[in-house]
């Protein structure tokens, strides 16, 4: 009886592994299919939109080094706004902790590099891309919009906006390396994942609050 029971336990975690990895594949295939053709390299390509949206992202990675996804998300975002293809921006990111503000950190930057501050707006609670979606349109009352990262970030952002009713186009921001960006495009594939699994329990952002007017 033990043996069987073995057995049975043996076939029944190969299965549950098997159907898992089905799973992860299968959320990241079913993303990449639904974006295609909504996200760009070229910013003479990128149709125009109000606003653009930059998802946040820590400045700093381990022991002060820059963070390359960070100051490639900078570059992409005031390429376009000079290029005219954005008139303002919202920075969407974490501000959970008093010491670690994504959306200032990103607006003084973009400040810096000749952002006119009053195109700026922050959205201190993207805490997730899910989060910053959806509080684009709830609080920020928009309903199209350009986002802004790395291309596999943008996939499953611009595939949450047209879920959320928002009509959303990518800008590809500079990627990284394979060896610098392994275990982030790791992490991004339990995360497509994720995105599924919260359409089915109704998962909704931490905070929503006021409208904001973007004029």
């Amino acid at each position: 009886m033990k043996f069987f029971g073995l057995k049975f336990l043996l076939w029944y975690t190969v299965v549950m592994v098997a159907l898992s990895v089905f799973f992860v594949f299968g959320a990241d295939w079913e993303i990449r299919n639904a974006t295609k053709g909504k996200l760009f390299s070229n910013v003479d390509d990128v149709p125009f939109n109000k606003v653009g949206l930059l998802l946040g992202t820590s400045k700093y990675a381990s022991k002060g080094v820059h963070n390359l996804y960070y100051d490639y998300r900078i570059d992409a975002a005031v390429a376009l706004f000079n290029a005219g293809k954005i008139q303002f921006i919202v920075v969407s990111g974490d501000n959970r902790h008093a010491d670690y503000n994504e959306p200032v950190t990103m607006r003084n930057d973009l400040v810096a590099a000749g952002v006119d501050s009053s195109k700026i707006f922050l959205d201190y609670a993207g805490f997730r891309t899910y989060d910053s979606v959806v509080r684009l349109r709830e609080i920020f009352d928009q309903h199209s919009t350009t986002i802004i990262s790395q291309k596999f970030h943008n996939e499953r952002a611009v595939y949450l906006a047209g879920k959320e009713g928002i009509n959303a186009v990518g800008f590809n921001a500079k990627d990284v390396s394979k060896n610098y960006g392994f275990k982030t495009n790791l992490r991004e594939k339990f995360a497509r994942a994720k995105v599924f699994i919260d359409d089915v329990i109704g998962t909704k952002p931490k905070f929503l609050g006021d409208k904001i007017e973007i004029k």
